[in-house]
């Protein structure tokens, strides 16, 4: 059972990993791409849709994460799935300090609403996003190291 445990949440962390490495380096470059309008509406859109799904995704891959820590704690290499926990509470942090109220505010603009600032507060997210990457890449990566192992 522990296996299957461990095999699926590197699974769901892992397409996690792929949803939000996409977004930063994929969806956002082709929406800056496109014309004031359709970029600025294209964000909007993405930020309700992902913003309704993510949050979800995040804590549910914690837990999945924490549960493994704690059915295998007494197996080689639990300290890596414990640190992936960390940096995953860390990207949960940042989500909800930084990258969150950024993007309550975006879902809602309308090329009619939207304020002057708009594209520096789309770069403003997508720096912290990138960060966000990094850490949930180094969790994912940590993940697949303990899997291997055999934690």
């Amino acid at each position: 059972m522990l296996s299957a445990l461990e095999v699926v949440t590197t699974v769901v962390v892992g397409v996690m990993v792929g949803v939000e490495f996409s977004v930063a380096f994929v969806i956002n470059p082709i929406l800056n791409a496109l014309p004031e309008d359709s970029a600025q509406l294209g964000h909007a859109h993405g930020g309700r849709m992902l913003g309704a799904v993510m949050p979800v995704w995040y804590i549910g891959s914690l837990v999945l994460v924490a549960v493994w820590a704690v059915a295998g704690w007494h197996h080689h290499g639990t300290g890596l799935v414990v640190t992936a926990g960390a940096l995953l509470i860390v990207s949960v942090i940042m989500s909800i300090l930084l990258l969150v109220p950024i993007n309550n505010r975006n879902r809602e603009w309308t090329p009619g609403n939207r304020p002057a600032d708009w594209k520096q507060q789309l770069n403003r997210w997508l720096r912290f996003h990138y960060v966000r990457v990094a850490v949930i890449i180094a969790a994912f990566a940590l993940l697949v190291t303990a899997l291997v192992r055999g934690a």
